[in-house]
């Protein structure tokens, strides 16, 4: 008996060392997202409009207003950001050139996107 005692242990002890514990805190579904009603006129044809959307940061979520963009290569499109109740997929750049990851300190780089307050800048031509 105490044989079959001392397998059974060892048993458990062995299995619960391969055992993992996983602990994931999740922030729902952001909210619905802003509305806008009329799109600012497009500084130039080589520019895309990417579509105002929340994102994670920590245990919340921010938005990010909708702005004109160059796109990272010639032919890619934005594949918006999504929610599909239970995780969120980042929003990225897609094309023959393969997936490039969005990069929101790429929305500070004055050559690269257009905002509102830049019309009449001639910062973008050259």
């Amino acid at each position: 008996m105490n044989k079959k005692l001392l397998l059974l242990m060892l048993v458990i002890a062995g299995s619960s060392a391969f055992s993992q514990v996983s602990i994931g805190i999740t922030i729902g579904p952001p909210p619905p997202p802003r509305v806008v009603r009329v799109l600012p006129p497009s500084p130039g044809p080589e520019f895309t409009w990417v579509e105002g959307y929340w994102y994670p940061v920590g245990h919340h979520y921010k938005w990010h207003a909708g702005y004109w963009t160059r796109p990272p290569y010639p032919g890619a499109r934005w594949v918006a950001p999504q929610h599909d109740g239970e995780r969120f997929f980042e929003g990225h750049w897609d094309g023959e050139r393969g997936r490039r990851e969005h990069d929101h300190h790429w929305d500070r780089s004055r050559d690269r996107d257009f905002r509102e307050h830049d019309r009449g800048r001639d910062h973008d031509r050259q």
